[in-house]
């Protein structure tokens, strides 16, 4: 098969409130570009697998994104990532949670698919996992004077240590979690997801990011997908392995997404998902219930409202709304 490598990345979904300034929203638009243009790098060289693990690195080091460098504060004050990446060739997947010293988590994702017999390692394990294989990092590249501000303000504003997490990440926003979706020219599909949880999530709460079926599935000859929102919706509706279901069941990737958002819509209410896809001739879709979306494929940048859609050139000097 010789097809067109084709990527795209999310940069999650939520509160356009998430932005602190224009400055910080550009440079979350330009960290999409440069993701893109990690993955379509990667293609030259490789697959789909290194075309969505090096998009999402790129993320996870620019610091603009709950993920990675940018990981918000846990409860206590932590960082806590988690991550998946999955291979659509043979369904391999690799994933990590609650990884404390790691900006790199896909990376270390990756690791736990092609070094280990595992699917899924957290905590201690992932962290020696990452000293083994030199990705371990101290905590200072994750946590810095900004962030600790704000934790520090959000936690004298906490009712309770025991407010649920989905009333915290409908109250204090959601946007960051990173994604990337790929197909390569032989046809192989793949998808990655990473993030750094909801805002004073309790420590040791895990989300759908390294969760296979609910934040990414990927399967050749059917479709790519990566999820963001609040995850503990998004595990329970298993959203992107119900899309991939309803792709091999002969729907349009176009409408199997956005029936997927209206079922959790229809579950769970608004304000909680966005999907992005791909299937394997190609094309690229994204639905979401939020707020906000913000997404990169086929040369554009897209960041979408509910009112209104906007396209945004690579420049980022022009916007169009629909």
């Amino acid at each position: 098969m010789n097809v067109k490598a084709t990527i795209a990345v999310h940069g999650g979904a939520g509160s356009l409130g998430y932005f602190i300034d224009e400055g910080h929203r550009r440079k979350y638009l330009s960290g999409l570009v440069n993701a893109v243009n990690a993955g379509l790098e990667a293609a030259k060289r490789g697959n789909a697998l290194d075309m969505v693990v090096e998009a999402v690195t790129v993320m996870e080091f620019d610091g603009s994104y709950d993920a990675g460098k940018g990981s918000v504060l846990n409860l206590y004050g932590e960082v806590e990532q988690d991550a998946g990446v999955m291979w659509g060739k043979d369904l391999s997947v690799g994933a990590v949670a609650s990884v404390k010293h790691v900006v790199n988590t896909i990376r270390l994702a990756r690791l736990v698919m092609e070094k280990t017999d595992h699917v899924l390692i957290t905590g201690d394990g992932a962290e020696e996992l990452a000293k083994q294989f030199g990705l371990w990092v101290p905590s200072t590249e994750l946590i810095n004077e900004n962030k600790i501000n704000r934790y520090k303000s959000l936690i004298r504003n906490l009712r309770s240590r025991y407010e649920k997490n989905t009333y915290l990440a409908r109250k204090l926003g959601l946007l960051g979690t990173v994604g990337a979706v790929a197909l390569d020219r032989d046809g192989n599909l793949a998808a990655a997801t990473s993030t750094g949880g909801t805002i004073l999530k309790w420590p040791g709460r895990v989300g759908d990011s390294p969760i296979p079926g609910a934040g990414y599935w990927a399967e050749n000859d059917v479709c790519a997908v990566s999820a963001t929102g609040i995850g503990e919706f998004i595990i329970r509706a298993m959203a992107s392995f119900r899309v991939a279901t309803l792709v091999r069941g002969g729907v349009r990737i176009n409408d199997a997404v956005k029936q997927v958002v209206d079922y959790v819509t229809k579950l769970f209410g608004p304000g909680n998902i966005g999907l992005i896809a791909i299937d394997s001739s190609g094309n690229v879709a994204s639905a979401f219930n939020t707020e906000a979306w913000v997404g990169h494929g086929a040369g554009r940048i897209w960041v979408g409202s509910l009112l209104p859609t906007c396209q945004v050139t690579h420049s980022h000097e022009t916007t169009k709304c629909l």
